[in-house]
């Protein structure tokens, strides 16, 4: 017999934490003069960092263009940082709905074969 809350309410209830909790990407750097979070840097801040933009980084730094660069609408990073952590947050919750959806698919794929 269970009582509590269900495995996948569960799942979901941390996905809504973690949503909620994106700004902090956001707010903590700027808080801290810290500039980008580690490991999202773009050819500018690396020869900013190096003095040069890595081969390999310059050569396929156009082949991808994010739906959402920076995690925002076109226009609110400069609207302050109150609607830039709504943007993450909004970001957030696009990227758990594709990703939700991809899974969905996949799965009845999978078990459209399996049938």
């Amino acid at each position: 017999m269970s009582t509590g809350i269900s495995t996948v309410k569960k799942l979901w209830l941390g996905l809504a934490v973690l949503a909620l909790l994106s700004p902090l990407g956001l707010i903590l750097p700027d808080r801290f003069k810290a500039g980008s979070a580690w490991g999202e840097w773009g050819p500018d801040e690396m020869e900013k960092m190096l003095g040069y933009v890595p081969q390999g980084m310059k050569k396929l730094a156009e082949l991808w263009s994010a739906p959402l660069p920076d995690y925002a609408f076109k226009g609110w990073d400069k609207q302050g940082l109150g609607m830039q952590s709504i943007a993450y947050i909004a970001s957030a919750i696009m990227g758990i709905a594709v990703i939700v959806a991809v899974t969905m698919l996949l799965g009845k794929i999978v078990t459209k074969d399996q049938e």
